[in-house]
C-alpha cells in the first residue's frame, strides 16, 4: 500500500539525519580545503599533475553516480529503497577516505598511481553513499516546508562536522606529524574516517522512509533519463550545484596557500595571539588552554604553525555566520520564496569572493570581517539547494506521473563531484599556469595566481550560478500546488491498491 507523510517530524529523526551530513563534511571539507595542497606539498605531485588527476578521476567516474541513483529507485527492502545503501556503504566510505589521506612509501610514479586509485574509489564511495543519502530527503516527508526543515537540520549539522574538521584538522596534523606532515594526516583523517562510520549507523537507525512511488509504475532507465533531461527544475539546480561547487573547490583549496604563502605570516601569528591563542610559556597554564593545547590550536613560541591555526580560525569566523544564516534560512524563504532568497544570498557572496583579491597582506582583521560577511551572505543558500532539489523529484511526478528520486539526486551528486573535481582541476591549472612551487618562496606571478584563484576566478561561477537561477521556475504557491495534487493521487493509488 502506498504511504504518503504531509506532518511534522520529531527532532530525533531531523537530527539523525543531520548526522549523516555531519560526516560527509568531514570528507567534504577536506577535499575542498586540503586535498589540494596535501597532493602538491606532502605527497609532492605537481600542481599540474594534481589538476590533471582531479578531472580525469571526474571523468571515469562519471558512468558510477547514475548507476547509483538507478539502483536504488530499484532497491526493495524491508528497511526501504535508501536506508540500506547509507548503512552498507560507511564502512568501504570511511576507510577509502583514510587511505586517500596516506602516503605510501613509493616512487614519483607509483605515488601518482596510489593518489588516483584511491582518489578514485573514494569519490566511488561517495556517490553510493550520498547519493541514497540526499534522496532520502524527498521521501522522508511530502510536506515543502518539512523538506526545508530536515535541510536546515541536515546543512546545520553539516556545517557543524564543517566547524569541527575546519578547525582541528591542520592543528592535529601539525601536532601529531611533529614535522612529517604525512604521518600527521594519516593520524588525523583515521579520527574523522571512524566517526564517519558511526554516524552513518545513527542515520540509518533513525530515519524512515514514507512517501512512495505509485506502486503501479513501470521502471526504465531510458524513461528516467528522458524525465530527468526534460525536466526544467532539474536541469537548472544541476547546474546550479556545478558551479557552486566548483567556486567551493577552487576558492577552498586556493586560500589554504593565499594564508600560507600571501599573508605576512608574523602579522598572522600578531593577530592570533592577540585573541588569546598564544602558545603557553611557564607558569601553569589556563584548563581551557591546556584544551586548546592538546588540539593544537595555539600558536609556537617561533610562529611555525601560525598558518595553520590562523587559516583554522579564519574558517571557524565563516562557518558560525554560516550556521546563523541557515536557521534563518526557513523564515526567510517563506516570506520571500526559495528562488529570491537564493540569488540575493549568493549574489551578495560572490561579491564578498572578488573583494578579497583587494586586501594587503598585512590586513589580518579584514580578511577575517570579509570571511564573517562571506559566511552571513552565503549561509542562508545552503538548505535551499537541497530543499529546492528535493521539490524536483515532486515536480516531474506531477508532469509525467513518474517518480525517480535517486535518479534526479544522482544527477545533482554527480553535478557536485563534477564541480569539486573542475574547481580542484581549475585551481591546480592556475598554480601551476603561475608558476607556483612547493615549500618556497613565491614569485610575486605566483602570488599574483594564489590570490586571483582564490578570489576573482573563484567568484565568476558563483555569477553564472545567479544567472542561472533565474530560470527556476517552482515558486512556494506551485511547491503547494504539487503537494496537494499528488497527495490526492496517492490517496487513490492506496484506495486501488487496499
Amino acid at each position: 500500500m502506498t504511504r504518503d507523510h504531509s506532518g511534522k517530524l520529531s527532532f530525533r529523526e531531523k537530527f539523525g539525519y543531520g548526522l549523516g551530513d555531519a560526516a560527509t563534511n568531514f570528507f567534504f571539507l577536506s577535499m575542498i580545503l586540503y586535498q589540494q595542497r596535501f597532493y602538491t606539498d606532502t605527497v609532492g605531485l605537481t600542481a599540474s599533475a594534481v589538476g590533471w588527476l582531479f578531472i580525469l578521476v571526474r571523468l571515469v567516474d562519471a558512468v558510477f553516480d547514475p548507476i547509483v541513483g538507478a539502483l536504488s529507485d530499484r532497491t526493495q527492502t524491508r528497511w526501504g529503497k535508501f536506508r540500506p545503501w547509507v548503512l552498507f556503504t560507511g564502512v568501504p566510505f570511511g576507510l577509502l577516505f583514510w587511505a586517500a589521506y596516506s602516503v605510501p612509501n613509493l616512487g614519483s610514479s607509483g605515488k601518482m598511481i596510489y593518489a588516483a586509485t584511491t582518489y578514485l574509489l573514494l569519490m566511488m564511495a561517495y556517490s553510493a553513499n550520498n547519493t541514497p543519502y540526499a534522496a532520502l530527503t524527498g521521501v522522508m516527508t511530502s510536506e515543502p516546508r518539512e523538506r526545508t526543515s530536515i535541510s536546515s537540520y541536515r546543512l546545520c549539522l553539516g556545517i557543524i562536522g564543517q566547524l569541527v574538521i575546519t578547525t582541528l584538522a591542520l592543528p592535529l596534523v601539525d601536532k601529531f606529524g611533529q614535522g612529517d606532515s604525512g604521518k600527521g594526516w594519516s593520524l588525523t583523517i583515521a579520527i574523522f574516517a571512524s566517526a564517519i562510520v558511526v554516524f552513518n549507523v545513527v542515520t540509518f537507525a533513525v530515519t524512515k522512509e514514507r512517501v512512495q512511488p505509485n506502486p503501479q509504475q513501470k521502471t526504465s532507465f531510458k524513461s528516467d533519463l528522458v524525465d530527468v533531461f526534460t525536466c526544467r527544475p532539474w536541469v537548472v539546480m544541476f547546474f546550479v550545484t556545478l558551479f557552486v561547487f566548483t567556486t567551493l573547490a577552487l576558492r577552498g583549496g586556493s586560500l589554504n596557500y593565499y594564508f600560507s604563502y600571501y599573508l605576512e605570516q608574523q602579522k598572522v601569528a600578531d593577530f592570533v595571539n592577540a585573541i588569546g591563542l598564544a602558545s603557553i610559556s611557564g607558569g601553569e597554564p589556563s584548563w581551557w588552554k591546556s584544551v586548546l593545547n592538546l588540539f593544537g590550536l595555539l600558536v609556537r613560541p617561533d610562529g611555525s604553525n601560525a598558518a595553520s591555526v590562523g587559516f583554522s580560525l579564519f574558517n571557524v569566523t565563516g562557518t558560525l555566520l554560516q550556521i546563523v544564516g541557515i536557521f534563518f534560512s526557513t523564515t526567510l524563504s517563506d516570506r520571500f520564496g526559495k528562488k529570491t532568497v537564493f540569488i540575493v544570498g549568493l549574489g551578495l557572496t560572490t561579491i564578498v569572493t572578488a573583494v578579497f583579491f583587494f586586501v594587503p597582506p598585512t590586513s589580518i582583521g579584514t580578511v577575517f570581517f570579509l570571511s564573517a560577511l562571506w559566511g552571513a551572505a552565503y549561509g542562508p543558500t545552503i538548505p535551499l539547494l537541497w530543499s529546492m532539489i528535493a521539490d524536483v523529484p515532486d515536480y516531474s511526478e506531477w508532469k509525467n506521473s513518474r517518480r525517480a528520486t535517486g535518479f534526479a539526486f544522482a544527477g545533482v551528486v554527480f553535478a557536485l563531484k563534477a564541480g569539486l573535481g573542475l574547481g580542484g582541476a581549475l585551481g591546480g591549472w592556475i598554480l601551476a599556469g603561475y608558476g607556483y612551487v612547493a615549500n618556497t618562496a613565491q614569485t610575486q606571478h605566483s602570488m599574483l595566481g594564489i590570490r586571483l584563484a582564490a578570489t576573482v576566478y573563484a567568484a565568476i561561477p558563483f555569477l553564472l550560478a545567479v544567472l542561472v537561477l533565474f530560470a527556476y521556475p517552482i515558486t512556494n504557491a506551485l511547491a503547494l500546488r504539487i503537494r496537494d495534487e499528488l497527495q490526492e493521487r496517492r490517496k487513490k493509488y492506496a484506495a486501488t491498491n487496499a
